[in-house]
């Protein structure tokens, strides 16, 4: 009778086995579906929200606040460092962690104490459906998932079909003033300004969150310059430029403001704040269409 029971078990117990590829390639096996996740970082505690698995996610860090449910989930540190004894004391199905940004020591140490690691990585607009519907194959939400990534795969497409064609303008994102840091080639606000029928005019640069000088954005010329900035400063960081009055950005007033917020994050929110960039470009080029 027990080799009875054993045969009708092993079955059942093999379709609870959770065998998913993560978005650095790697596949990760579980033992069943997670109902423990911890996530480091922000844009990954977004991403699981989305994708339905919000409920399963045990612990995050600072500054998850998107949606606002993911305000109520413990914090157990930040994305430099999270407290490892909470960790282990919290005993996770998986981790999920965030390679382009996260702590690289802290990352191995995860690894080293034993962990499922599954690694949440997005560096383009287009990337996110794919991201969240793995992420829905993680945590068994595939519905929700699916339903999430198809409407930013039609808002995608939207985006694309308006601005799509024409000489694309140059345009500065600056994200810090004193110094001036801008975003290279690689960040997912370059992508965004892609989407609008625009170019970062750093571009070229590989670097992620590179810093410039006054020089080069005068060698440059851009012919928007966008404050992407902390509330209530970015007119602040605007004013700065009217010494430059010879600058395409000032002669044709197309300076732009706008909160940190969407445009900073590495989840949905992203293209909610590509939208309104959007918006904002759009506004400035067509001046007669603003209400």
């Amino acid at each position: 009778m027990r080799l009875l029971w054993l045969a009708l078990l092993l079955p059942l117990a093999a379709q609870e086995a959770v065998v998913v590829t993560d978005d650095d390639g790697v596949r990760i096996t579980l033992p069943h579906p997670p109902t423990r996740i911890v996530s480091t970082a922000p844009g990954v505690t977004e991403m699981l929200f989305a994708a339905g698995a919000g409920p399963f996610v045990i612990a995050t860090v600072e500054y998850s606040d998107v949606p606002a449910a993911a305000r109520k989930v413990p914090r157990i540190g930040d994305g430099i460092a999270i407290d490892m004894e909470r960790v282990v004391a919290l005993k996770p199905d998986v981790i999920v962690v965030w390679p382009g940004g996260g702590n690289p020591a802290q990352i191995a140490r995860l690894t080293q104490l034993g962990f499922p690691l599954y690694r949440q990585q997005v560096n383009a607009l287009g990337e996110i459906p794919g991201s969240l519907r793995r992420l829905g194959a993680l945590a068994g939400t595939q519905t929700v998932a699916e339903r999430a990534a198809r409407d930013i795969e039609t808002r995608l497409a939207q985006l694309k079909q308006h601005h799509g064609g024409g000489s694309p303008p140059t345009v500065l994102l600056q994200v810090w003033n004193r110094p001036i840091y801008t975003v290279g080639g690689k960040h997912l606000m370059t992508d965004a300004l892609r989407y609008c029928g625009a170019r970062n005019v750093f571009d070229d640069l590989p670097e992620m969150g590179p810093a410039v000088d006054v020089e080069a954005v005068i060698a440059r010329d851009p012919d928007f310059i966008v404050a992407v900035a902390p509330p209530g400063t970015a007119d602040t960081w605007l004013a700065d430029w009217k010494r430059f009055p010879h600058l395409r950005a000032l002669r044709e007033n197309h300076l732009i403001g706008m909160v940190e917020g969407g445009l900073t994050r590495l989840g949905p929110s992203a293209l909610a704040g590509a939208e309104a960039l959007c918006r904002e470009l759009d506004a400035k080029r067509t001046p007669s269409a603003q209400p």
